[in-house]
């Protein structure tokens, strides 16, 4: 790894927001679900959530187009689950949705732990999504049309939450959890060892300071030997 990587990679970690995150109900077009992982990664959020009706439409390596290498998606199947997940962690679960309740979304205080659902194209969020959401949130519109493409209301949404949070001074400061850093670290900056971990089912070494492995020589041997002859030896 470069430094120059080493560094970009370094700020990239010192600017991701944990406790900000979305999560996407049912939301299946391919074009959408890059959008919203792309502006993710863009805004600092590190990890998604997506509830699959059809699980033949999970979120794939190739649909985020090489923005989940650096945004973690965690797949559901159930609404109730992936909201009971977002609220163990005391985040503030809000819903785009047009109703009397419903508040313009820069009133919202997004420097609190928060989730936004985002609804199916077509439908919108589910009658249990808007059940168990804490508040409903609406982008205002003066237009003929009522709603914004899935992926540009999430734009909006995160844009404000992005600038209420730089305001508070929320952004620079290393937050994300040591044992995901460290993973990013290597993946991101050690894309070719990474993949020989994965194959021969090796564990991730550490990475120093400087973007170094620092590994045991054992590792380093088994990383230079075939599968084959790994699976020989360790046998």
């Amino acid at each position: 790894m470069t430094p120059e990587r080493h560094q970009r990679i370094l700020s990239m970690l010192n600017n991701r927001q944990p406790d900000l995150t979305v999560c996407m109900e049912g939301v299946h077009k391919a074009h959408n679900l890059a959008a919203v992982v792309r502006t993710c990664d863009a805004i600092g959020v590190s990890e998604v959530h997506a509830v699959w009706k059809n699980e033949q439409m999970r979120v794939s390596g190739g649909i985020a187009t090489g923005s989940q290498n650096w945004v973690d998606v965690h797949n559901y199947t159930s609404t109730k689950e992936a909201i009971s997940v977002l609220k163990e962690k005391n985040m503030q679960v809000l819903v785009t949705n047009l109703s009397e309740k419903a508040v313009d979304f820069r009133e919202i205080d997004y420097t609190k732990p928060t989730a936004i659902i985002l609804g199916q194209e077509k439908f919108g969020a589910s009658k249990e999504a808007l059940e168990l959401a804490d508040q409903d949130i609406i982008i205002p519109m003066i237009g003929m049309v009522q709603s914004l493409n899935v992926s540009v209301a999430n734009a909006v949404v995160l844009y404000e939450a992005q600038r209420q949070r730089e305001a508070a001074g929320m952004y620079g400061k290393p937050t994300i959890d040591e044992e995901v850093r460290q993973r990013m670290l290597f993946e991101g900056g050690h894309p070719i060892f990474a993949k020989v971990c994965k194959t021969k089912g090796l564990p991730y070494p550490h990475i120093d300071e400087e973007g170094e492995i620092i590994a045991s020589k054992d590792w380093w041997n088994k990383m230079q030997m075939s599968q084959e002859n790994w699976q020989d030896i360790d046998d």
